[in-house]
């Protein structure tokens, strides 16, 4: 967002974005290359040599040197192909824990309150001159934090979700000066903040069963959603929605070990009509599985050797790195876990699927990312396999953390990212992107080229935290019944080069999200979409939504915004013919609701 700010440093970022290995400073730690970070001076649980494990017997400087030499390499590392995990034993620790690009990190005790990090964990944007907008991919979870001044920063925009976290102190969610420029969308889910969440310049968060103590600030669009200490619904003065309850979810599972060192994955229950955090109350509800149920996947494995592992009833753990695939993993076994550390990468080089999905109760999907790294991808992700009308509301399927890239670090193209064809899947945190910058030549309106971002065909599908962005077609379709969307937020394409190129008969542009005519019932709160269209060619959309209109489809609490600068074009409307236009210069409209063709602002 405020995308001419983030135009303006573009080539600053890109620069800095592809850092070789072994290009660390000299007589650092990683002198040598990331993938020799030093086996006598960590542990690394048999999960390679990029998940550094930490234990208080090591020594807090020897812990702070590492640490810090990854966040040398990671800083501003947003398009390169390193990838870590952070991992801390149960203990206390005197650090400060930098997060950067493809940086995770992860407490390995049962609940948060089992690793205490006297210090800050922070998300800052120094890299950016002190904008945030481009903090992408990097993630914190399960860690107590007791910031020695009482402030927690946590500046970051999409694909950096915090979870099950427990902070004792306030949080920021904008950079810090100099600079203090905007951040862009934000994830906070299990998460107990004692003190004040201050959103600053922040411009769209939705925060899922969390406990704050309370919020101050809204820009564009904050949803609270079965939070504890939350605002009451204001929209649009300021611009906040919230609901008392979450109707039905299940917590990412995470590694964690217990009093013999050996390492299990904890899967959270499938919780209903709940508020606050899992762990809060006492130990939360779930079961283990011993991380001898799991294929370790490292870089280099193929998917042909991983789909052995997984077709012979194993589930699965994907080290940090790229995998480069020519064909998709393919999970058919009801219960299958698939976790990924260290935001590790999928790219599909052979015009393939990435993950498939089989049409089975209760599989997880987290913590990955999706890349288009050929030409013509039909699909990279898929769940079910065309319409089906066995029911899962029982043990539905769970996608947690999954991010979708097409461009800006490999050239590559997708029709589709994400498509959910099995009933009753919830996801919990999507971002889709079509890159708008990256490295050099890595984008384009046919180099990176995207019709959909996510595609819902099953019916009584959940989204939690939608993200999707840029892509050439309507960026959202849902075919589905029933289909529920807490928090969306989008951006046009930024290079369409005319508007002949991005019309659909005498239709200007796309809607971003598109639920089809023949549904009857499909509701979504928190909607933003905005325009900016970056080849001053005079762009516009007719409209950001488009629904049938139904007393059964209702959309709450939404905004659109014009980012251009004069002469560039808009949105023309917000939902189908209603909503006022925002056009030619920076605009913002918000809505309270839409329904059968009724607008209300």
């Amino acid at each position: 967002m405020i995308p001419s700010r983030r135009a303006m440093l573009r080539g600053a970022a890109a620069a800095a974005a592809a850092v070789p290995l072994g290009g660390a400073a000299a007589g650092s730690a990683f002198a040598s290359g990331p993938g020799d970070l030093g086996a006598a001076h960590h542990r690394t649980a048999g999960l390679g040599p990029n998940v550094l494990v930490f234990d208080p017997s090591m020594g807090d400087a020897a812990i702070q040197e590492r640490i810090d030499a990854v966040f040398a390499i990671q800083e501003a590392n947003q398009f390169g192909t390193e990838r870590f995990a952070l991992a801390f034993m149960p203990g206390t620790y005197e650090v400060e824990i930098n997060v950067g690009f493809y940086t995770h990190v992860l407490g390995l005790g049962d609940s948060p309150e089992d690793v205490v990090i006297n210090g800050h964990v922070t998300a800052d944007a120094q890299w950016f001159e002190g904008n945030a907008t481009q903090n992408f991919w990097r993630a914190c979870e399960n860690v107590t934090v007791v910031p020695p001044d009482g402030l927690d920063r946590w500046a970051v925009s999409q694909a950096a979700p915090m979870r099950r976290c427990h902070v004792k102190g306030d949080m920021i969610l904008m950079p810090s000066p100099p600079g203090n420029g905007w951040s862009s969308g934000g994830f906070l889910a299990d998460t107990l903040v004692t003190g004040t969440i201050n959103a600053g310049s922040q411009q769209q968060w939705l925060s899922r069963n969390d406990t704050i103590g309370s919020w101050k600030d809204a820009q564009w669009n904050m949803v609270f959603l079965g939070v504890r200490g939350a605002p009451a619904t204001s929209y649009p003065s300021p611009p906040v929605t919230t609901l008392d309850r979450t109707p039905v979810i299940r917590e990412k599972p995470f590694l964690t070990v217990d009093r013999r060192g050996a390492y299990q994955v904890f899967v959270p229950a499938l919780r209903r009509d709940v508020s606050g955090t899992t762990w809060e109350a006492g130990p939360a509800a779930g079961h283990r599985i011993p991380l001898t149920r799991f294929h370790v996947a490292r870089p280099g494995d193929s998917a042909a050797r991983i789909n052995r592992a997984l077709a012979a009833g194993k589930h699965l753990l994907l080290t940090p790195g790229v995998y480069r695939l020519t064909e998709p993993l393919r999970v058919t076994r009801p219960g299958t876990v698939v976790l990924g550390l260290g935001v590790a990468t999928l790219q599909a080089v052979d015009d393939n699927m990435l993950v498939e999905v089989a049409d089975v109760d209760d599989v997880t999907v987290a913590g990955l990312m999706l890349e288009a790294a050929s030409a013509n991808s039909p699909v990279l992700m898929r769940v079910g396999h065309g319409r089906s009308r066995r029911s899962h509301a029982h043990r539905p399927t769970v996608l947690f953390d999954v991010f979708a890239r097409i461009g800006g670090s490999v050239p590559g193209g997708a029709a589709v990212s994400i498509q959910i064809d099995s009933n009753d899947v919830i996801t919990d945190h999507i971002w889709a992107w079509r890159g708008d910058h990256g490295l050099d030549g890595m984008v384009g309106w046919s180099v990176n080229p995207a019709g959909v971002g996510f595609l819902v065909n099953g019916d009584r599908v959940t989204a939690y935290g939608l993200f999707v962005e840029h892509y050439q077609d309507h960026e959202v379709i849902w075919n589905g019944e029933k289909g529920r969307t807490y928090f969306f937020q989008n951006e046009h394409p930024y290079d369409v080069p005319t508007q002949t190129a991005w019309r659909r008969g005498s239709t200007n542009g796309y809607a971003a999200y598109k639920v089809a005519d023949d549904v009857r019932d499909h509701k979504a709160w928190g909607l933003g979409s905005y325009a900016f269209f970056n080849l001053n060619a005079d762009i516009y959309t007719d409209r950001a939504f488009e629904v049938p209109d139904t007393p059964g489809v209702v959309l709450t609490s939404l905004v659109t915004a014009c980012l251009n600068g004069p002469g560039g074009g808009g949105i023309l409307h917000t939902v189908n013919d209603a909503g006022d236009p925002v056009t030619n210069g920076f605009a913002l409209h918000w809505m309270k609701s839409y329904s059968n063709g009724v607008g209300t602002a």
